[in-house]
């Protein structure tokens, strides 16, 4: 996932608090998980063994779900692949990738007052006694 460039100001941290959920099997898989997530600098990790998950918190400009996820599966941790997990690890992926894409969006001018645009529409548009009717079938008797 693409993070946004640097830039000379300080921008507010994105915190996001999730939950990692594992497969039954194989068994005791959050402890390990747990441990070799608490070695990734600025995440926070907090075992959860009778709900088969991990806690983490990090700021979205340092780490996304998508990224702990494939980190634990390249290791070998298995996840829960129910479709309600599978459907809410999309929706996550979907927001944190948006939120990532808008941070990189420059900020677009406003308008000075709300009638400008309007105004600017107005003058674009053929308004008056504009008639695409030729002259002489006007005058026609």
């Amino acid at each position: 996932m693409k993070r946004p460039a640097a830039t000379s100001y300080k921008t507010a941290p994105i915190r996001k608090e999730r939950n990692i959920l594992f497969a039954k099997f194989p068994p005791d898989q959050v402890p390990e998980a747990s441990e070799f997530l608490a070695q990734i600098e600025q995440l926070e990790v907090e075992r959860r063994e009778q709900q088969r998950a991990v806690g983490v918190a990090y700021d979205l400009h340092q780490h996304s779900l998508e990224e702990l996820e494939a980190s634990l599966e390249d290791k070998g941790y298995h996840l829960d692949n129910t479709l309600m997990s599978k459907m809410m690890r999309a929706l996550i992926y979907y927001v944190e990738e948006t939120q990532l894409h808008n941070l990189e969006a420059p900020e677009r001018p406003r308008k000075h007052s709300q009638s400008q645009a309007y105004t600017h529409a107005w003058e674009r548009h053929p308004h008056g006694d504009h008639d695409d009717t030729p002259p002489e079938w006007r005058e026609y008797k």
